[in-house]
């Protein structure tokens, strides 16, 4: 066993040594396509992500019953054409225990009554949460703030930290990256961010930080050992991390019945897989392009 392992880490060692360059392909990629997917976003919908009820503002109503989900979405698209409307399962250990009808651009004493009349409603089996389009452009204003303002702090106290302008701007861009390309997934499976999506992403950029700050620490004010070594001293530890978080946050989605708990979890589950990608790949390749450069340096000087 033990010898099996060597081999495999003396393999890992060989491709991730030599091959580094090549390998800032892969998140060079994922950030360009997400990219492309924003713009695209943007010139469909005239916004970067799709937003939900608590940032758009319209009516949330929960029915505590299930129903046929797409026939639902279907029957309500037809009779609201210019509505956007989204209609969504609750689930308890896999089986549907209620529905949810999130609509925006419509009035609600328009859709009220098409809702009660088609699943045959009584008063008390339904709830109904009304955003107003001012508020929830507010919430979004002030919540996309926070995180502008947070991402600014976070690249401030990399500097300060680290005081060499290469690996303070790997880790920012680390941190861009895992954020863009999240939530370029995110638009892509379709889900609806509200406020606590928002909340997500700043949690993303704390765990992100992480990582690249211990990769970083250890490559850079560490001496002893090759650089290599360093990287994957730093790598193990930071995967056993990652690991153990989505070990938690996956633990978190299956077993949660929350909305927004389980857009917090998925949003999270996403950025730490490409976290993975960010860190161990572009910024260790980073790191020790950089590293390298000033070896030469300081040697021909």
């Amino acid at each position: 066993m033990e010898e099996g392992q060597e081999k495999k880490e003396f393999f890992l060692k060989k491709i991730y040594g030599k091959q580094y360059k090549k390998l800032l392909i892969i998140p060079a990629l994922l950030l360009i396509l997400a990219l492309l997917q924003i713009g695209m976003q943007i010139a469909n919908t005239g916004d970067f992500l799709n937003k939900g009820v608590s940032l758009k503002g319209g009516l949330t109503v929960t029915i505590e019953k299930s129903t046929n989900i797409d026939e639902m979405q279907r029957f309500l698209s037809d009779k609201f054409p210019g509505a956007d409307i989204s209609v969504r399962s609750v689930s308890a250990t896999g089986a549907q225990v209620g529905t949810i009808i999130e609509a925006s651009d419509v009035e609600a004493d328009d859709i009220l009554p098409v809702i009660e009349e088609s699943l045959n409603l009584e008063k008390g089996e339904y709830s109904v949460e009304v955003m107003g389009s001012s508020l929830g452009a507010s919430f979004f204003k002030e919540t996309f703030r926070a995180l502008i303002i947070a991402f600014i702090l976070m690249g401030i106290i990399v500097f300060i930290y680290f005081r060499v302008p290469v690996p303070s701007l790997a880790v920012i861009l680390s941190a861009f990256s895992d954020i863009v390309v999240t939530l370029a997934i995110v638009n892509v499976m379709g889900i609806k961010l509200s406020t606590a999506g928002i909340a997500a992403f700043l949690m993303l950029i704390g765990y992100s930080v992480d990582t690249d700050i211990l990769l970083s620490t250890r490559v850079l004010k560490r001496k002893e050992g090759a650089v290599l070594d360093r990287v994957f001293s730093a790598m193990k530890t930071g995967l056993t991390m990652s690991i153990t978080t989505l070990a938690a946050v996956s633990v978190a989605f299956v077993f949660t019945q929350s909305i927004v708990l389980k857009q917090i979890m998925t949003i999270l589950i996403i950025g730490l897989l490409v976290d993975l990608i960010n860190t161990w790949i572009q910024n260790a390749g980073i790191l020790r392009w950089y590293i390298e450069r000033k070896g030469r340096r300081d040697g021909e000087s």
